[in-house]
């Protein structure tokens, strides 16, 4: 194997570190609400730095370059590491004394999932919430995204680790030099979960749930300090309607964003995904209401005669667990696989869709539905005109072939991935809804599901194997299945 073993636990070390790094910020905020978990936090805390130090110590003599082989090796393997390092916390505190537990909900909080075992979360100690919370805000823009940004202070080209962890079809690029991209990028995102905290903050969260959610919103995650979820605020509507805005700006393309705050507004919503991605948000809402509206009942405790009525609640429900749903955040006002059957099957459905490509958002993404629709129909142009060379074209510009080939393999691999991973779950003892909701959430990092898996519900009956499959799902839906899947190839392990 022509591996560069050294630079791959180098940088292990390095994730390993600022694994550690979040966690003192957690058992800080421990020790502020003294809630009896510091020291366990901290000896977490300490354990993934010691280990993450001597790592990058002992390979410190390594020859600085990172191949591409090395990318995806780091890469994969750099999640699973962050998630046997962020259990830590659950079971050093004994908030999650199984590991089976513990590593599902630190990679269900990496992968930004925000699928659940936990029954009570509101008695969890602060610090175990907050680093619940920064589990899915690490993972949102990619712990790999950081240390591309800090790698040349290293010596280290990050380019081959940006690949492996983007590898959606958009190559948008802020800057050349590709840790500028990666800075830029961090620099929106915690711009957005600073106004998102601070607007949360005002509206009536107190500061702790309204960083906490913020952290969750910016990563698309989902994970709530609260048993109820967003549910907890329903007579609040403003709340409601500023996690809805910015889980509308995690699922864009953040480099829209960065034009838009050049002043270049223009290039973004003429942008052909952010046009789709609105339209289709739009039209699923209007389709969603009207159906809760005349056939769903929406409970009385959903709305206050003094701020609203049946109608706006019946909006704000739809606009919401669309938005969650189609961002795959998965935060919930309700349970959407309650109200009807069609209702059922229709978010069963959004849950393939996902957001924009350069979103921390998961499932398929629009773009490649957007491409593989326009491919689709030019098929019939093509049947008619033998001869003609008729290309795919994406804001105005013609779409490689190989592109178009790469995004169909793709579709067709997330198909099977799906369906292996429900019969796998069906196997395991599960009913059929909650085979395939469960199967198509864990994939598309969604979070909630449907049948046992439920809005209203959470993952902890999951048998044990269970637990460990929807785990791997996550990973292979948070990395876009290559990034995974070719080290499960014998010839990406053979020596050229």
């Amino acid at each position: 194997m022509d591996f560069n073993s050294k630079i791959i636990f180098h940088l292990m070390g390095l994730l390993l570190l600022f694994n550690g790094l979040f966690m003192l910020i957690a058992a800080v905020v421990s020790g502020i609400y003294d809630d009896g978990a510091t020291l366990d936090i901290a000896l977490a805390s300490i354990t993934s730095m010691f280990i993450g130090v001597s790592s990058m110590y002992f390979t410190r003599e390594h020859k600085k370059e990172v191949k591409r082989k090395e990318g995806y090796i780091i890469v994969t393997f750099g999640w699973i590491v962050m998630s046997l390092s962020g259990m830590l916390p659950y079971l050093f505190s004994g908030s999650i004394p199984s590991v089976t537990n513990a590593f599902f909900e630190t990679i269900s909080g990496y992968t930004t999932t925000g699928a659940t075992i936990l029954n009570d979360i509101e008695s969890l100690p602060k610090g175990i919430l907050l680093w619940r919370s920064l589990t899915h805000w690490i993972g949102g823009m990619g712990i790999i995204v950081l240390a591309i940004a800090i790698l040349p202070l290293l010596g280290i080209g990050g380019m081959q680790l940006f690949a492996a962890e983007a590898p959606g079809p958009s190559s948008d690029k802020l800057h050349p030099r590709i840790t500028d991209t990666a800075k830029r990028l961090w620099y929106i995102y915690v711009g957005y979960t600073l106004a998102e905290t601070l607007l949360l903050k005002l509206a009536g969260m107190t500061l702790f749930d309204a960083i906490n959610h913020s952290l969750a919103t910016l990563s698309t995650g989902g994970f709530s300090t609260k048993n109820a979820n967003l549910a907890y605020w329903n007579d609040q509507p403003l709340i409601q309607y500023i996690v809805i805005l910015f889980m509308f700006l995690a699922g864009s393309n953040f480099v829209l964003s960065y034009f838009a705050f050049k002043g270049k507004v223009q290039r973004a919503i003429k942008d052909e995904e952010f046009k789709f991605y609105s339209v289709f948000i739009a039209v699923f809402t209007i389709i969603v209401a009207l159906v809760v509206y005349f056939e769903a009942n929406v409970p009385v405790s959903d709305y206050h005669p003094m701020v609203n009525g049946v109608e706006e609640s019946s909006f704000r429900h739809a606009l919401f667990q669309v938005m969650a749903v189609v961002t795959t955040t998965g935060f919930v006002t309700a349970d959407f696989s309650s109200w009807t059957p069609f209702l059922t099957i229709f978010f069963f459905g959004l849950m393939f869709l996902g957001g924009s490509a350069g979103s921390t958002a998961g499932g398929i993404k629009v773009m490649r539905h957007l491409l593989i629709i326009k491919n689709g129909l030019l098929e019939f142009k093509r049947t008619l005109h033998t001869n003609a060379v008729i290309p795919v074209r994406y804001n105005n510009k013609t779409v490689k072939e190989h592109i178009v080939y790469n995004i169909i393999g793709f579709f067709v691999l997330y198909m099977l991935s799906f369906i292996i991973g429900a019969m796998v779950l069906g196997f395991l003892g599960l009913d059929f809804e909650s085979a395939i909701g469960g199967a198509a959430s864990s994939l598309g990092n969604v979070g909630p599901a449907l049948g046992s898996l439920s809005p209203l519900s959470n993952f902890n009956d999951l048998p044990m194997l269970g637990k460990w499959w929807c785990g791997f799902l996550m990973l292979l839906g948070r990395l876009e299945l290559f990034t995974v899947l070719i080290l499960l190839t014998p010839y990406f392990w053979k020596k050229i």
